[in-house]
């Protein structure tokens, strides 16, 4: 039996392997009509899965912690940290991106008649639509008339402040509110155990995902961007290792022991370029880890739709290397009007399908580009998006830990105990209450 257990492959490394065998079919079957057709029905199934259980985590684990928190003023100082932190973080890498940018200038070297076009139709019509929708739209949406009509829509944000007003009013009504705590904290547990099951079939998922992405533009469709992907990557690495690392250690945290922690999730949202995959086995770990429930599931939630530092990072990158290939000089001021531009729509357009590549179609005009240069990265989008997804994953789990310690919510005993036993069992933790 503990052979067997020895050899077991990690849910990291059948992800790596699903992912590995999804780009040597899709390009074996590259523009194969009905490979494709077989391809997409596999990924699709899994993300549904995913999408299914997504919301009941959520709400289940939110209630519980707001009703154990059962305090509204320690709800809103986490609310305004939360807030403040994802702004500043969201700032410094749109900044990034855009020093990244100005010091490679992957742009300078393109000849835009020569990169493949891809229509940009269902973008432009949802850029449209979320146009008229500002900022302030979206403060007026967090409450919603209609609670299971958001729900159904899977409006993050209205969902979550109907939840949280739910669970301090679990707390206001005392003993009465107990059969209430006992039914989520159990529906909680019951939806863990699902993800665990669906969790076995990412490998597939992800072989599914990958396979039709490549089917359908081939591996050919990265040489003329080659460079593009590069510096984006390189971008994404830097701010985990280093603007992370040192916000991690300014709270005396360790970003490498995060990562070791939830590498599996990094991993399966790289895969599926899909930050829903990943949330609920991020709530579950970083609980585990020391966070407490009230704070992980208020953060992470809402980190998915205001705390995208994968998404900024890149926003800003692609709006430079199009200016560059357009032969478009951007003065410093410019540049720090983009940024704001960028601030501001990158939070209009939250939980709009699509949102980074919408956000630089609502932008670019700004600076000159013409919403037609968009085509030449529209390939590869899906490959960049990978990238920003999980950078987003890390950062709302950092978030979450931050967020904790400055609340002195976070178990520093339990975090060094579940790392230890982690790096023990290579990540395969028995799943215990």
């Amino acid at each position: 039996m503990q052979k067997q257990r020895f050899f077991r492959i990690s849910l990291g490394w059948q992800i790596l392997i699903g992912l590995i065998l999804g780009l040597i079919v899709g390009d074996l079957f590259y523009q194969n009509k009905t490979a494709i057709a077989i391809l997409q029905p596999i990924g699709t199934i899994f993300i549904n899965l995913i999408k299914m259980i997504v919301l009941p985590i959520v709400i289940s684990c939110l209630v519980v912690g707001i009703a154990k928190m059962g305090d509204i003023k320690k709800l809103g100082r986490v609310g305004g940290k939360t807030l403040i932190y994802f702004e500043v973080m969201t700032t410094l890498a749109l900044a990034l991106g855009l020093v990244v940018g100005n010091v490679t200038k992957p742009g300078d070297s393109i000849n835009i008649q020569t990169l493949s076009k891809v229509s940009i139709t269902q973008y432009a019509s949802t850029a449209k639509a979320a146009s008229n929708h500002g900022l302030g739209d979206i403060i007026m949406n967090i409450v919603p008339t209609n609670f299971f009509e958001a729900l159904g829509k899977g409006d993050m944000i209205p969902v979550i402040f109907f939840t949280v007003m739910f669970g301090l009013g679990i707390a206001a009504i005392g003993k009465k509110g107990k059969i209430l705590l006992d039914f989520f904290d159990a529906t909680a547990d019951v939806m863990f155990k699902v993800t665990n099951w669906i969790m076995k079939l990412a490998p597939l998922g992800v072989f599914g995902l990958i396979g039709t992405t490549i089917a359908q533009f081939g591996l050919a469709a990265l040489k003329p961007l080659a460079l593009f992907l590069l510096v984006a990557y390189a971008t994404m690495v830097i701010f985990i290792v280093v603007i992370m690392g040192l916000v991690a250690r300014i709270w005396h945290l360790n970003i490498f022991e995060l990562l070791t922690v939830i590498r599996d999730e990094v991993v399966l949202a790289f895969s599926t370029a899909s930050s829903e995959a990943a949330l609920p086995k991020i709530i579950e770990k970083m609980q585990k880890y020391g966070v407490s429930g009230g704070i992980v599931s208020f953060v992470v939630p809402t980190g998915y739709t205001f705390n995208l530092d994968g998404s900024a990072i890149y926003q800003s990158l692609a709006a430079l290397f199009l200016a560059q290939a357009y032969h478009i000089h951007l003065s410093i001021s410019q540049q720090i009007m983009l940024l704001v531009v960028l601030m501001i729509t990158s939070k209009g357009m939250a939980g709009v399908p699509g949102a980074s590549f919408v956000v630089l179609l609502a932008t670019i005009g700004t600076i000159g580009v013409p919403a037609e240069g968009l085509a030449f990265i529209a390939g590869i989008d899906r490959l960049v998006d990978m990238g920003r997804t999980a950078v987003n994953v890390v950062g709302n789990s950092l978030a979450a830990m931050i967020i904790a310690k400055s609340e002195n919510e976070f178990d520093e005993p339990m975090s060094k105990r579940y790392y230890a036993t982690f790096k023990h069992d290579h990540g395969k933790l028995e799943e215990t209450k």
